[in-house]
């Protein structure tokens, strides 16, 4: 029996965080031949797609892939993700999420042999230091915004990846 992959199920659990807490969760796709998306908002080969309940209709996250209709320009559009394809998600107002490496994406796998064992996908996990202040790396100062001011919206988010 082939390894069943942890992706779908992180992703599926990340969107349930992001929506539980009031986040805007955003998808980031690595666009091939295998994945239907507005090719005009594609940049450098990735799109970043808003899958919130309010910015689509009939969303599912399957195992395979991800697909939903969404506007673009007014215009309603089919959006179909294969799971591999997935680079991040993420909570667009703090960058909280999950990045993934895409060393394969689904237009590049060749066509499935029977007899052959399935390719293993799932994401290598690495633990990360608990934050409590004895054994927490030395952190980067904080940007000073002024006071206890949330930080100011706009501009392009930024996902930190932790190794």
């Amino acid at each position: 029996m082939p390894d069943i992959s942890t992706k779908p199920y992180l992703l599926r659990a990340i969107y349930e965080w992001c929506t539980d807490s009031g986040f805007t969760p955003y998808l980031a796709v690595k666009v091939d031949a295998a994945t239907t998306v507005p090719m005009e908002y594609v940049r450098k080969g990735e799109i970043i797609l808003n899958i919130s309940y309010g910015a689509t209709s009939s969303l599912k996250m399957d195992n395979d892939a991800i697909h939903f209709r969404a506007r673009f320009a007014g215009v309603s559009r089919e959006i179909y993700v294969p799971v591999q394809n997935v680079l991040a998600i993420y909570a667009n107002e703090n960058g909280q999420g999950m990045a993934f490496d895409v060393s394969t994406t689904a237009a590049e796998m060749p066509e499935a042999d029977a007899s052959a064992p399935a390719p293993a996908t799932a994401p290598a996990l690495s633990a990360v230091p608990d934050g409590s202040p004895d054994t927490a790396p030395e952190a980067p100062p904080a940007p000073d915004n002024g006071g206890d001011e949330p930080p100011k919206k706009g501009g392009r988010p930024t996902l930190t990846r932790i190794k």
